[in-house]
């Protein structure tokens, strides 16, 4: 579902692929790198990069874990493929156990998996592709989206790592909607990308609305409070549910330290992601 509807799709895959263009020529670069996940996000940023800059200039990094699952590694496969641009596989598993090996005597008395144990993974994956960026004189592009960004469901220097945010303007829903129009003459994303539930893969089983709200009940939410400029009250007055109101606000007031510390985004709105008085619930 396309949340900002002040937009076409063409109009949101123009300007972001015009605005990828310009930031690399005003950076006087031409090669990007990214991560490959499989999931809809990364697969989304390597289409228009390659849209943007050339199949030749944009290279894919997989960094899969002890919990990515097969069906993710294929589907970052045959995205590099159908798309046409250079790939490498770094599998992390046996860097993060050297990590953990070297933290048994901090983490002793905790040793109960948490979230550092998840962060861990995402910042190898950062560290990696930051050292590619800089050995093949590459800019990393940033795959996070707004739903994520405005709720904290990002790993700082690791997921939210990089030299430019390239969709943290559009919501998941617009995102997908980008991926369907991305595939609108020929399968460039893999079905199976645009239909398994979104996951960070950082524990076994692991999806997004462990942790969120399902997107179809936030992304309306964020957008009728950053573009829309409502508050919560309002829009409890308006019928939304107030115990997923108070969740959502939870999630942006404990997580706006993040939203200081990102990259440079790709605006598509007047609305972009900084910290608002307004995400929070008093």
């Amino acid at each position: 579902m396309l949340i900002h509807k002040e937009f076409t799709i063409g109009e949101i895959r123009s300007r972001l692929v015009k605005g990828i263009q310009d930031y690399f020529e005003g950076c006087n670069m031409q090669k990007a790198v990214l991560g490959l996940s499989g999931g809809i996000d990364s697969a989304v940023v390597a289409a228009l990069a390659v849209e943007a800059l050339g199949s030749g200039n944009v290279h894919g990094i997989m960094l899969p874990s002890e919990f990515s699952t097969l069906h993710s590694i294929q589907d970052a496969v045959d995205l590099a493929d159908n798309l046409g641009i250079s790939y490498n596989v770094i599998p992390i598993s046996d860097i993060y156990n050297k990590f953990m090996k070297g933290l048994e005597d901090v983490f002793k008395d905790r040793r109960e998996w948490s979230v550092a144990e998840e962060n861990l993974q995402a910042r190898i994956r950062g560290t990696i592709l930051m050292a590619y960026s800089n050995k093949f004189n590459a800019l990393l592009l940033n795959t996070s989206n707004k739903s994520e960004l405005c709720t904290g469901y990002g790993t700082l220097y690791g997921d939210l790592a990089g030299a430019i945010m390239v969709i943290a303007d559009l919501y998941k829903g617009d995102v997908y909607e980008l991926a369907y129009d991305i595939n609108c003459e020929r399968e460039i994303i893999p079905i199976s990308t645009l239909t398994k539930a979104p996951s960070a893969e950082l524990r076994p089983g692991q999806k997004d609305s462990d942790s969120l709200p399902d997107y179809e009940l936030l992304d309306p939410i964020l957008y009728a409070v950053n573009e829309g400029g409502k508050t919560y009250a309002q829009l409890e007055e308006e019928g939304f549910d107030k115990g997923l109101l108070a969740r959502i606000s939870s999630l942006t007031g404990k997580s706006a330290f993040k939203i200081h510390q990102i990259p440079p985004i790709l605006n598509i709105s007047n609305a972009p992601v900084v910290y608002r008085e307004k995400w929070l619930i008093k």
